[in-house]
């Protein structure tokens, strides 16, 4: 893990309350796909932040920051961006990086900014692995929260073995898509996945009650299951 500094080159507000954070590091540096970084506030303090960007960028980093009025751990990293345009990193982190040893198709879970994770393995996968089959189902609390879709929509158009399933919780009278939780919908659509790997980012309860039910009543295998939340489970 290497210890650097990082200027920031752009700073984009995507919704009401998630920021798109470009960040070029002072040195050379490596990760691989689904890791994440560590944003260094003081010696005893570092805050985990997926990294969106993929291995394949290697002259910056791109983060996805959910910050608000109700969520300060965040949003004082966002006041540190915009004040001092720099911020220390500490990288790279996380065992649930893209296994990419295997050619076995992958369901990735995505809710709300745990989407900087899962793109990160998409895209890497989709350059890297193109006959690789993968379905992404990604959930927000409303469409406008699902801030990339448009791009996930154009990706499989180029990409036929890529299925993407947009699900919004409280949707409005015209959506047409798919409503209720990402869990409920992998749990719709699959009756078995013993031959999947799965990678999950979203709220720690979230994901563990994921890992649970996937592996009681969809024969998943726990050691194909993937999300670094569980370490703090």
């Amino acid at each position: 893990m290497t210890t650097m500094t990082c200027k920031v080159t752009s700073v984009d507000a995507i919704t009401d309350t998630v920021y798109r954070v470009c960040l070029v590091p002072e040195a050379a540096f490596s990760f691989r796909a689904g890791q994440y970084l560590m944003v260094v506030m003081d010696e005893r303090d570092k805050r985990p932040f997926s990294m969106a960007s993929t291995p394949m960028e290697s002259s910056f980093i791109e983060l996805h920051i959910g910050a608000s009025e109700l969520n300060l751990y965040a949003m004082a990293v966002m006041d540190r961006i915009l004040k001092n345009r720099e911020i220390i990193v500490d990288i790279p982190h996380g065992d649930a990086w893209l296994r990419d040893d295997t050619q076995r198709p992958i369901v990735l879970i995505a809710g709300g900014t745990g989407f900087s994770y899962a793109r990160s393995i998409l895209l890497t996968v989709l350059d890297k692995q193109p006959e690789r089959e993968v379905a992404i189902y990604w959930g927000g609390r409303e469409l406008q929260h699902l801030y990339d879709l448009s791009e996930l929509e154009a990706l499989t158009l180029q990409h036929p073995r890529l299925k993407v399933v947009p699900v919004v919780e409280q949707p409005d009278e015209n959506w047409p898509g798919r409503t209720g939780t990402v869990l409920s919908a992998v749990m719709q659509d699959y009756g078995n996945l013993e031959q999947y790997d799965v990678y999950i980012a979203g709220r720690f309860e979230m994901a563990k009650i994921a890992r649970e039910r996937f592996c009681a009543e969809r024969g998943a295998t726990a050691e194909r299951i993937f999300g670094d939340a569980f370490a703090f489970i």
